[in-house]
């Protein structure tokens, strides 16, 4: 099959008509040996040529998802939300999921997982969950600011073992659970940090930023390693 097509969502800059996408993405999936493709935010309706062009699916960082995907009115103060991105981002998904695409879903991406297949969102964890961490690190996005721990018997757990030291820079998160996901990982505050898919097909969502973290941390590494050898098994 040669080197494995990995898409990768891309973020928005409307002020300046810009596309933009983070060089750390693309050189975890180089180093993991796939081959980076960048997905522009287009209409719904281009999803299907995308799915043609690439085996997996990375869904990357970037603001808040507009609550009304997810049946909800705004409670919160909001950041960055780009409706555009959260339509075209949740038809991908959405497809994805129903093609057998592998996916990787990074910070933001784990939510767009969530509420693609159903679930929904806190919209500022501060303000829902008494008594929470700091999600959102003033450290360097390098560093790793709070720990995890996984659920025995999921995909993380294998590849990360019983508890990671992980970066936060969010302050939605995880709530009611989308259909043929389960929880796979949860921060000493409860808030979730991973989940999977429950099928055969490979779908991690994870709420930190391991492309920031691998090349100090193996194990972090492992996770793109993982998802890219999947779409060749």
């Amino acid at each position: 099959m040669g080197i494995p097509r990995i898409g990768l969502t891309c973020d928005l800059d409307p002020d300046w008509g810009r596309i933009i996408m983070r060089e750390a993405y693309c050189q975890a999936i180089l180093a993991a040996g796939g081959l980076p493709v960048l997905l522009p935010v287009v209409a719904p309706e281009a999803v299907p040529g995308y799915l043609g062009l690439i085996e997996g699916l990375v869904l990357t960082g970037g603001g808040d998802i507009q609550p009304s995907f997810f049946g909800a009115g705004t409670t919160a103060i909001l950041h960055k939300v780009l409706p555009q991105r959260d339509a075209f981002e949740l038809a991908l998904t959405r497809a994805a999921l129903a093609a057998g695409k592998p996916i990787l879903a990074i910070c933001r991406g784990i939510q767009v997982l969530n509420v693609a297949a159903g679930g929904d969102l806190y919209q500022d964890i501060p303000a829902e969950i008494p008594g929470a961490l700091n999600h959102d690190q003033e450290q360097p996005r390098h560093q790793p600011s709070h720990r995890l721990a996984t659920i025995p018997g999921t995909r993380l757990a294998g590849l990360l073992g019983p508890e990671a030291q992980v970066n936060s820079l969010h302050h939605q998160a995880v709530r009611r659970l989308g259909e043929g996901l389960r929880i796979a990982a949860t921060a000493p505050d409860g808030v979730i940090e991973g989940l999977e898919g429950q099928g055969p097909n490979v779908v991690l969502g994870v709420q930190w930023h391991p492309e920031d973290l691998y090349p100090g941390d193996g194990r972090q590494k492992a996770l793109f390693e993982y998802f890219v050898e999947a779409i060749g098994g």
